[in-house]
């Protein structure tokens, strides 16, 4: 037996011995579990990468490199071009200047001008000036019960008087709320544009945290109107996205249903707000991404996100190796096809009981196509996920009523993302508390058709609460 070497050279004088290949091989295993687990470490970053790259919200730029065929800009020529939009004569003349000639030609300086026409130009402008109103509030008492009476206004958002008397009105209070709900901006600017934009209008930054908790405390009883309307909904799509309260964790759950949208921030990512809100033997349909959570609610038709489905799918065929992309392609040609069968039942060209035999029949090809054996670990983690939710991916086309991706929630979740890079979250849970409300009392207006800032500006003037029409 020859000495045993580290470093084997076949093309040397001699033939290598048995210990020598056994420690050549051992090493090679070393080497190969290294690669792997190397590979596997890369491969998780290039996944996380990719996820925040495509999170909520997360770019907001323009690609790192140039397009090969940029797009012209300006409109389209053609049929495509689209009406030129301009401003229409106001419906209403509040005010009206008369604009004479000049005493002057402005071009040659003579003084000879003579009339020839008149036209009309027309201006829309906001006013500036803040309007100061005193309410004569007449105070009895009565001869049955001993009790103070006292008289109220419809402009009136309180009854406090003494030290509280002088009051913001309500169109304050609920511009003050759209400006940080809605569209995202820091209670310091909130004030900072009030007082820009209004003459005399001074607000202390922490006059406009304490009149947005109010609100909300005003559109409480339309919170839990919204939560019992989302309760009732036949079709729910819940998401969820990270937040943070007093710089800690937390998490805003979205349950979006066609007519609300109710919010609640929760310190944990777990089925306690989905349970507190719809019950775990809530017996309607789950549209949802696939989170594990929602699979606790067993008396529940679901219908996992197609268009999850298809962006793993697509991410698949970038990094797959060549013998790998079978499955992904498979998976996707099957998508395509369902979303085929649905425009075709939409275009009244197919049946409704023909488009669920349809339906199962697809699920039944999916099933059978992610059953087998798959050796691209990639893959086999997808035919392992589509497998546990085997029936549910083609549920749209048994009930085509329902929606097929999750597109609801995600444009619920998106709006509240971009006010969390701007101002991080909350911090404090009564802050919390309060965002859920608002935002949930602002996304379903507009799913109404309503207008958030009257609905506000009502709820605060009205002694009884206000809620949203059926």
């Amino acid at each position: 037996m020859g000495t045993t070497r580290h470093e084997v050279d076949f093309d040397g004088p001699g033939r290598p011995t048995y210990q020598e290949l056994l420690e050549q091989n051992r090493q090679l295993k070393q080497k190969l579990q290294a690669a792997l687990a190397r590979i596997e470490k890369l491969e998780r970053l290039v996944e996380k990468l990719r996820g925040e790259g495509k999170r909520q919200a997360a770019p907001f730029r323009k690609q790192d490199q140039s397009s090969d065929e940029p797009k012209q800009p300006g409109r389209k020529s053609g049929r495509r071009h689209g009406p030129h939009a301009h401003r229409s004569v106001p419906p209403r003349i509040d005010e009206t200047y008369d604009v004479p000639l000049p005493t002057t030609c402005p071009h040659c300086g003579g003084t000879h001008l003579s009339p020839t026409h008149i036209a009309w130009q027309y201006q829309t402008e906001i006013p500036r000036r803040v309007i100061y109103r005193r309410f004569k509030v007449h105070v009895g008492r009565c001869h049955n019960c001993h009790r103070t009476v006292e008289g109220r206004h419809a402009l009136q958002t309180s009854t406090a008087r003494g030290a509280a008397a002088s009051q913001l009105g309500p169109n304050v209070h609920a511009l003050l709320t759209i400006c940080n709900k809605q569209l995202g901006l820091s209670h310091g600017k909130c004030v900072k544009l009030l007082g820009t934009m209004f003459e005399e209008l001074h607000v202390a930054r922490a006059t406009s945290i304490r009149s947005i908790q109010r609100t909300a405390q005003r559109c409480r009883p339309a919170y839990e109107q919204i939560r019992q309307d989302v309760r009732d909904a036949s079709e729910v799509a819940p998401d969820e996205t990270g937040w943070r309260v007093g710089g800690r964790p937390a998490w805003l759950h979205a349950f979006v249903s066609p007519r609300a949208t109710a919010y609640e921030i929760d310190p944990t990512r777990g089925h306690k707000p989905a349970k507190q809100l719809l019950g775990l033997d809530w017996s309607g349909t789950l549209v949802h991404d696939g989170w594990s959570v929602y699979d606790r609610f067993r008396k529940a038709f679901h219908q996992q996100c197609v268009g999850h489905l298809q962006r793993r799918c697509q991410a698949l065929l970038e990094t797959s190796l060549p013998g790998a992309v079978r499955l992904p392609r498979a998976v996707l040609a099957l998508i395509d096809r369902a979303f085929a069968l649905r425009r075709a039942w939409r275009g009244h060209r197919l049946s409704g009981d023909a488009l669920a035999v349809q339906g199962l029949a697809l699920s039944c090809e999916l099933e059978q196509l992610v059953s087998g054996r798959f050796t691209y670990k990639p893959n086999r983690r997808l035919a392992n996920h589509i497998l546990r939710h085997a029936m549910h991916w083609f549920w749209f086309l048994i009930d085509p009523t329902i929606a097929a991706t999750n597109y609801r929630a995600e444009q619920a979740i998106r709006p509240a993302v971009v006010n969390r890079k701007v101002w991080g979250g909350n911090r404090t849970w009564s802050g919390a508390r309060t965002q859920s409300i608002l935002m949930s009392v602002l996304r379903s207006c507009e799913q109404r058709a309503m207008q958030p800032f009257e609905f506000l500006s009502n709820a605060l003037r009205r002694a009884d609460p206000q809620l949203l029409p059926a």
